[in-house]
């Protein structure tokens, strides 16, 4: 069985995919920051339909966090075949107004914790020849967004990222693409949707938030034998928000 490694597991997207992952008879390690409940209620509600997941507390944010995280996973579970970055913060302040701290913040999480958690898994993979590497971007990544300079920068590195990894893998029969959610039905957009709903909308041409299934559904078609000749791929699953 197949083990999959799902950061920020705990809600939105995370949580969808680790249902999804678990669905296909993959055994999941669910890891969470901060949202414990949330993350045993998933766990437990999943394992009673028959799946296989255990939850991994780490702050990912903290310098070796992820070496951590992925020796504890791979003592409890075995070697990691399946990582997905998806842990993320997102806050809000303009370039002028930023502090370091808070730019520091969305770098490590969104980014550096990625290149640390691929660090840390691509060896086994490597050596086992099989292996699945999807990085969580995000729509800014190719637009940019006024007053979220640092985690558009840290989504638009995750694309860097994806790339030179798939390079790197890809003799090894591992594969390593990025998917790019737009406005989906998450804590994350509702916060910020209030007065706005109505334009993001219009700017949708299947006029429509996404739901978290929906990126999950993405991650799944990755994991899979039907996907083993994709790598180095930016998906979009934002319902026509950004083309190309």
């Amino acid at each position: 069985m197949r083990v999959a490694l799902v950061t920020g597991g705990a809600t939105g997207m995370g949580a969808a995919t680790v249902a999804e992952l678990a669905k296909e008879k993959i055994t999941v390690a669910l890891q969470y920051s901060t949202s414990v409940s949330e993350a045993k209620k998933i766990a437990d509600k999943l394992k009673s339909e028959g799946g296989k997941v255990e939850i991994f507390q780490a702050d990912l944010s903290e310098k070796d966090s992820a070496d951590h995280l992925v020796a504890q996973v791979k003592e409890k579970l075995g070697a990691i075949d399946i990582l997905v970055n998806n842990a993320g913060v997102m806050s809000d302040a303009s370039i002028i107004e930023m502090s370091d701290d808070l730019w520091d913040q969305a770098l490590n999480l969104n980014l550096t914790s990625a290149f640390k958690l691929i660090r840390a898994t691509a060896p086994s993979m490597v050596s086992k020849k099989w292996g699945r590497i999807i990085n969580i971007s995000s729509q800014v990544a190719l637009t940019g967004s006024a007053n979220h300079a640092h985690y558009a920068a840290a989504k638009a590195g995750l694309l860097g990222l994806t790339y030179s990894a798939a390079k790197e893998y890809g003799a090894s029969c591992v594969t390593v693409n990025a998917v790019l959610p737009g406005r989906i039905e998450t804590n994350m957009i509702a916060q910020r949707s209030i007065g706005k709903l109505d334009g993001w909308l219009s700017q949708t041409p299947l006029n429509r938030l996404g739901k978290p299934e929906e990126v999950a559904s993405m991650v799944s078609f990755l994991v899979s034998e039907k996907a083993s000749y994709i790598t180095g791929a930016a998906i979009n699953v934002n319902g026509g928000l950004v083309m190309g």
